[in-house]
């Protein structure tokens, strides 16, 4: 799993959806890439139950993570609380004081150019106070 390049897997994980929601997270992966170039993909919590992880898209610490579920893709993003969300993206989550997300149903618009101003202002909140480095 350690050489397994992280891009790779989430085409597969894409690829393996195979309906709505695999064009769904690509074209929001897509938007992510196109908002900042220096975002990198990672794939965390990879376990017997979920081989394939879940898409994970970090800056100075997590950005967003990106799930599938039956109904919906959900894009959390980690310290999206402290993020200025004017076009209001965010519909999940929202009681929470750390997290937001965006939940987006089969056939849901995406608002581009918001979209990219979210994942911007998550970017600039992650340089603003870098995730810890962890102890070990």
């Amino acid at each position: 799993m350690a050489d397994e390049n992280a891009s790779d897997l989430i085409d597969a994980k894409i690829a393996g959806l195979g309906d709505w929601r695999g064009a769904t997270l690509a074209k929001l992966r897509a938007l992510i890439r196109e908002a900042d170039p220096g975002i990198e993909e990672t794939v965390k919590w990879r376990k017997p139950s979920n081989p394939s992880g879940v898409p994970t898209w970090e800056y100075a610490g997590v950005i967003c993570t990106g799930e599938t579920y039956k109904d919906k893709v959900k894009l959390t993003f980690a310290k999206g609380a402290a993020v200025a969300d004017p076009a209001g993206l965010f519909n999940a989550s929202l009681d929470g004081n750390v997290r937001r997300a965006i939940d987006f149903a089969e056939g849901a618009a995406v608002d581009a150019a918001a979209f990219k101003a979210l994942v911007r202002a998550a970017v600039e909140a992650n340089k603003a106070k870098p995730a810890r480095a962890k102890k070990g």
